[in-house]
């Protein structure tokens, strides 16, 4: 479907900066599309906003000890500058370190805004294109900005940057000793032969426990409600080759390396949910082995959901597991009846003493990085909007989501859609159309799914703040790498939206 809107000029001049493509966020999705973008549209202007004055994302954020990725390398690294180190699993510096080197590789960083805070951003109808107020610098010494856009992306991820999710931990104001959030983690702080509890399951948990015990912890108790499947990835050392690799030049290695990590995850995610009995006898039989002898499994092994309701959790040469070994770490399945001054108090009538208590209970989603959305001064409420093949919403012409994979590495869907968006926005400027708004039927609004099909905590309380799937066509989630990479190159960019044209 096609629309014809009028143009108007703009009686206070030239706008302070008038640029093709806006790209908010400098992470790993950021300079990923911009990689898109510059090979793609070469002709085309665009600029990466980075609210903080460093690129990196999560992995320049975080710095809780023993950061590292919870996906391999081979397949969250990009697809145009593989990972050329042997370990699949690598720590929040090199990846840093790696972006770093990508960006400068491929001219990227020139393009980078740093201390860039994008506060709003309105879609101006009659004009065609989206203003965006931005905030530079912090504080009383922060400036406004006004940009103007054609298209704008949102490599922002999907959760908020500054207020992690609070779990409702019953008297926890009570404890006199150091609360720490993971997500804010203090470099100043000092853990050596103290009393440690570790709050919750998930990801960050299974990195912190034997960061910390290798790191001279006293004694560190994971106290978990609910347990989780973790699983082996046995990394490689310099010099360690598969067959592949020693007979192929470098080059179709590494993109047999990249497959082999995208097919392998894909078939043992299909036989998870296809086979969720055999599934959890194969995960728990292998914790089982690599669990000290006299380590007693149930409840602390036995999760009460299938593999893949919840995202599985990966350690790096079984370092998980092997923490137990050194009779300075445990773990306590139960529910907490409160804290108190000097620790934790559970509902079974075990007591746990603590200096430090770290609440790794989950993140706090969040889309669109929390930028306040209009289109023609509209504010746009993204809970009641669907998603146009994982990628826009409907009745927000021109804006670009770049939302990752759950059941796979994130890079693998963010390159997908930064594919995805680069082609729209090319087939626009063939046909002469000035936007795509994506637009869905009442029928095609029956029965929604949700985008993120998991059952984690922090999922399920984030999906109130999400908007919908649908069960059809484009507006179907994203779930299968290989589907959806090809849609992005090849499939039929008109269901689902209505692009318009502006007349002189």
């Amino acid at each position: 479907m096609t629309t014809t809107t009028t143009a108007t000029s703009h009686p206070n001049g030239a706008p302070s900066s008038n640029l093709d493509i806006l790209i908010i966020g400098a992470g790993i999705s950021g300079i990923n599309a911009a990689y898109r973008i510059q090979t793609t549209l070469p002709s085309s202007s665009y600029a990466i906003l980075e609210r903080r004055h460093e690129l990196g994302g999560t992995w320049s954020l975080f710095k809780y000890p023993g950061i590292r990725s919870d996906s391999d390398l081979h397949t969250f690294g990009f697809p145009f500058n593989p990972w050329q180190k042997p370990n699949p699993i690598a720590t929040g510096e090199s990846i840093v370190e790696y972006m770093h080197e990508t960006a400068e590789k491929f001219g990227i960083g020139g393009n980078i805004r740093f201390g860039h805070k994008v506060v709003s951003a309105d879609w101006r109808g009659e004009e065609q294109r989206w203003r965006v107020d931005v905030q530079v610098g912090e504080g009383e010494e922060g400036a406004r900005k006004v940009l103007y856009t054609k298209f704008l992306i949102m490599g922002t991820g999907y959760y908020n940057y500054d207020k992690p999710l609070q779990a409702d931990i019953p008297g926890l104001e009570r404890f006199q000793g150091t609360r720490v959030h993971p997500q804010f983690w203090p470099e100043d702080l000092e853990y050596k032969g103290k009393k440690v509890v570790v709050i919750g399951s998930g990801a960050t948990t299974i990195t912190i426990l034997p960061a910390m015990v290798d790191g001279g912890v006293g004694q560190i108790t994971q106290l978990q409600r609910s347990p989780s499947y973790v699983m082996n990835m046995p990394q490689k050392r310099p010099g360690e080759l598969d067959w592949y690799e020693r007979l192929l030049p470098r080059w179709l290695a590494l993109r047999i390396t990249r497959m082999k990590f995208i097919v392998i995850p894909w078939l043992f995610f299909i036989f998870c949910k296809r086979f969720p009995n055999a599934a959890r006898n194969v995960l728990r039989g292998e914790a089982k082995k690599l669990l000290p002898k006299d380590f007693v499994m149930d409840p602390h092994f036995q999760p009460g959901y299938n593999p893949w309701d919840q995202r599985l959790c990966l350690c790096p040469d079984a370092d998980f597991f092997r923490c137990f070994e050194t009779g300075r770490a445990r773990i306590v399945t139960g529910t907490i009846k409160s804290v108190v001054e000097d620790g934790i108090e559970l509902n079974s009538g075990e007591k746990l003493d603590a200096d430090i208590i770290i609440t790794a209970t989950g993140l706090n989603l969040q889309f669109c990085g929390g930028v306040r959305l209009s289109v023609d001064q509209e504010p746009v409420d993204i809970t009641d909007r669907f998603l146009w093949r994982a990628s826009m919403l409907t009745g927000v012409p021109n804006l670009g989501l770049i939302v990752g994979y759950v059941n796979a590495s994130w890079t693998l869907g963010s390159d997908t859609a930064s594919r995805l968006l680069v082609r729209l926005y090319k087939y626009m400027q063939d046909n002469k159309y000035t936007s795509a708004t994506p637009v869905i039927s009442e029928a095609e609004k029956r029965n929604p799914r949700v985008p993120l099909e998991l059952k984690s905590t922090y999922v399920e309380s984030g999906l109130k703040k999400m908007p919908h799937a649908g069960n059809s066509g484009p507006w179907l989630p994203r779930e299968n790498y290989l589907k959806d990479s090809w849609a992005a190159n090849w499939a039929d960019l008109r269901p689902g939206l209505e692009f318009g044209k502006v007349s002189s």
